[in-house]
């Protein structure tokens, strides 16, 4: 069984891990192709050598640009290596414009196409991911769910004789790595001057924080007034956004820093306080760490992480600082998204509908 794995921005990296280690265990011919989305070195090439995962196979360069540029050129590229390569299976990850371009090239030529992380919906069609996910699900031959709430969403959307419950794969390399980090501090607590237990740790990416100087600044407002430090994972976009806006990412508690390198950042996350994002990835890796998060967004794909009251929407400066500032949650042993076996699940069900 030969398949293709289209990656291009960091939580691609991540879920891309468990499954290239799966497949070179069973067997399976597995070629990569990296798009180029995220083209900082932190947040691409470190994560392929920091999580044992080959190079890719092909490395398109499209670079950032906009949403119609980008995926156009994706999408030429993808035409090429998808006709040299003549896989069983396309396998697209989960919701960006690399995701988008992998599946609109596999429906065209005629290659069956496989969706991982299918049939999560936040049902908020303002975000461009939302769009992204939704389309590929209906494009794919196979639709992998990550968790049973994905599943009814799928059933919900008459596509439950295409979709298969796997578990999650982004939890298969975290229980790995938590493992391997055990208990110790990383350098990075010391070297920005902290006691562990007492900092939270701070992603902010998406368009709907970045793009409004309003809400934006009203995010690092808050931040800014914590009790303890808040150090603040400065995604390249951010910069250029606060930078735009005239907006300093250094007041008060908040300091910005460069990103961290996966097991690093799973590593600084495990000792924090508690963690503040508008990531999708981060909130649920909070919860699989039992660390309390607060996510800037008004709704999650991650449902299960509200239902067991690991984790708070919450939008302007009041509602940040209650949901921070809240008791710790109730501890559970609950497992919405699988034991840690979800990648194996995943190559054994593309073998057994391959062509």
């Amino acid at each position: 069984m030969k398949f293709i794995s289209v990656v291009g921005a960091r939580p691609q990296f991540v879920k891309l891990a468990p499954i290239a280690h799966a497949a070179a265990k069973a067997g399976a011919e597995h070629i990569i192709v990296h798009t180029g989305q995220h083209y900082d070195p932190m947040l691409s090439d470190v994560f392929f050598e920091d999580l044992g995962i080959p190079a890719p196979n092909e490395h398109l360069g499209v670079g950032s640009g906009g949403h119609g540029a980008q995926t156009g050129a994706m999408l030429a590229a993808l035409d090429d290596v998808f006709l040299t390569y003549k896989p069983d299976w396309v396998l697209a990850y989960g919701d960006t414009n690399s995701t988008l371009a992998a599946a609109v090239s596999a429906v065209k030529l005629h290659v069956p196409l496989a969706h991982l992380e299918a049939g999560l919906r936040s049902f908020n069609r303002r975000m461009p991911e939302e769009h992204n996910r939704v389309l590929t699900d209906h494009a794919a031959d196979l639709c992998l769910a990550p968790t049973q709430v994905a599943m009814e969403h799928l059933a919900d959307e008459g596509l439950a004789d295409r979709s298969i419950l796997v578990g999650d794969v982004m939890t298969d390399v975290l229980y790995t790595i938590r493992d391997s980090i055990g208990s110790a501090i990383p350098a990075v607590v010391a070297a920005e001057g902290l006691t562990p237990g007492e900092y939270f740790v701070s992603t902010l990416h998406r368009a709907e924080t970045t793009d409004s100087a309003e809400k934006l600044g009203q995010v690092v407002a808050a931040l800014s007034t914590l009790p303890y430090p808040v150090i603040l994972l400065a995604h390249p976009r951010l910069v250029a956004k606060a930078k735009e806006a005239g907006i300093d990412l250094n007041v008060g508690s908040l300091r910005a820093r460069d990103p961290l390198a996966y097991p690093d950042l799973l590593a600084f996350a495990m000792h924090s306080r508690g963690i503040v994002t508008d990531s999708g990835g981060l909130q649920k890796e909070a919860f699989l760490l039992r660390v309390p998060c607060t996510t800037v967004r008004t709704e999650t794909e991650w449902v299960e992480t509200i239902d067991l009251g690991w984790n708070i929407l919450a939008n302007t400066a009041d509602e940040i600082l209650a949901a921070v500032n809240r008791s710790a949650p109730s501890p559970t042993d609950a497992a919405p998204y699988g034991e840690g076996h979800a990648a194996e699940a995943v190559i054994r069900v593309l073998t057994e509908h391959a062509r």
